[in-house]
């Protein structure tokens, strides 16, 4: 509710979950901290996609699939505005933690060869989660694995004649 409307109220919050909003208001004393708690949620679980990537041990393509596959498990559950989430001191910081894990990872791509060198610096790390981005917006009929194939496979292949 909260992609389609970051403004949405606590009423109609509790309405969707089908719960009276003093349901929620017991748990969260503000709107601001049920946002807060949502985000917190988000940055866990793509802590935890990261972590199950296995960015640092396992052969890049592997590890690449796996996190682009968890990424968009992740986008799907938790859609909510990334810049609000950033407005938190110690939500962004672990947030860039995360950035520089996946960073570090696509560097160890470009230096494997399994990334082409020479493009600008940092396209590859936003070419990533723009694809992700867009595969979750736009084709929800694929599931998540078959999401990944998309832009694992668009990453590394480009749309070029094969």
């Amino acid at each position: 509710m909260l992609a389609a409307d970051p403004g949405a109220s606590i009423a109609s919050i509790a309405a969707e979950a089908g719960v009276d909003r003093r349901t929620v208001y017991r748990r969260f004393d503000t709107r601001e901290e049920l946002l807060a708690a949502i985000y917190v949620s988000r940055l866990e679980a793509i802590e935890r996609a990261i972590a199950d990537a296995r960015l640092r041990e396992a052969p890049v393509t592997v590890a690449l699939h796996r996190y682009v596959e968890n990424i968009i498990a992740v986008n799907r559950t938790w859609p909510v505005d990334l810049t609000r989430m950033l407005a938190d001191d110690a939500i962004r910081e672990r947030r860039d933690a995360s950035v520089r894990e996946v960073d570090a990872f696509v560097q160890r791509a470009v230096d494997e060869g399994t990334l082409r060198a020479g493009v600008p610096d940092g396209w590859a790390q936003a070419l990533l989660p723009e694809l992700m981005h867009l595969v979750v917006r736009r084709m929800p009929e694929l599931t998540d694995g078959q999401a990944a194939d998309l832009v694992v496979d668009t990453l590394l292949k480009g749309l070029g004649p094969v």
